[in-house]
């Protein structure tokens, strides 16, 4: 989709719209809030596959990167199993996003999910082949299809949602997606509530995620020091709520378990979560629900 300079854009993914402007969106029972984490479950590949794409700091050091392979793979190992802890202490159903790779080949955390009741949705195939406009349009529709048939193949149902690896997308992304039947989208930073999505054929919604409150993103890539990103994550809940008191809004979380994981770091989130869901009016639910939700109230 070629760039075109319009009021408020320059591209047609959906339409500009101030929230300030909307009509009062209504959570179930009056809620203020909808929290929604994802947490995600994505193999770093031993080498990157031929042709692929990935952030310059996902490899940083010579192949095979045995340090920084091993650290996400704790991930898979252990920090997982704390942070779906964490959450259902504070009652929240977790949203994975997972990777073709990590279904594939780690069956054992997909049973796991499934039985803790998690939605798992679409991550592309791994962590190391970012979605880019470099592919051909032929070789993403061949990339999203075969990411879904894996999730497919290895939960027994087809994912409902999608957040891209690294948040990689091309300019013809969303109406791939929308094509191969995905619901909603996370890869969009930009709003407090969800909304829909211009494609062609299907249904599609943006559920967008709180960039500022990824962990890698705090944590990593900007080395805020983990109690800073406690208060970061709560004095954010309490803006958004305080915003909420005309219409709904809506902040999902993106953590990730080989970072947050951690043993210095687990407790950090665990207070942050548990200031969220103290506060009335607020609504812990997966990214389907949300969405099933602000398609057709009631739903829920």
């Amino acid at each position: 989709m070629p760039a075109e300079r319009r009021y408020g854009m320059d591209h047609q993914h959906y339409d500009w719209s101030p929230v300030v402007t909307r009509e009062a969106l209504r959570w179930p029972k009056g809620a203020r809030v909808a929290l929604c984490v994802i947490v995600n479950l994505e193999h770093l590949e031993w080498s990157p596959a031929e042709g692929s794409f990935q952030t310059a700091t996902l490899y940083d050091r010579p192949l095979p990167d045995y340090r920084n392979y091993s650290h996400r793979e704790y991930g898979h190992r252990v920090g997982i199993f704390r942070v779906l802890d964490t959450l259902e202490k504070h009652g929240i159903r977790p949203t994975v996003a997972m990777d073709a790779l990590t279904a594939e080949n780690y069956p054992y955390l997909v049973k796991h999910c499934l039985q803790r009741g998690c939605e798992i949705i679409g991550h592309g195939m791994s962590v190391s082949r970012m979605i880019t406009s470099k592919m051909s349009e032929e070789e993403e529709r061949r990339y999203i299809r075969e990411s879904i048939e894996a999730l497919t193949h290895a939960t027994g149902s087809a994912p409902r949602g999608w957040l891209g690896p690294e948040y990689g997308e091309s300019v013809r992304t969303p109406q791939l997606l929308a094509e191969a039947g995905i619901g909603y989208v996370c890869d969009w930073a930009n709003d407090e509530q969800p909304y829909a999505m211009k494609v062609p054929q299907g249904e599609l919604y943006a559920l967008p995620i709180m960039l500022d409150m990824d962990d890698v993103f705090a944590l990593k890539e900007r080395r805020f020091p983990v109690d800073d990103y406690a208060e970061l994550l709560k004095e954010g809940f309490d803006t958004i709520y305080g915003d909420a008191t005309d219409s709904g809004r809506l902040l999902v979380l993106n953590l990730h378990p080989w970072l947050i994981g951690q043993p210095f770091r687990i407790g950090y989130l665990d207070d942050a979560l548990g200031h969220m869901v103290r506060r009335q009016g607020v609504w812990a639910a997966s990214g389907g629900e949300i969405i099933d939700w602000y398609r057709k109230p009631g739903s829920a």
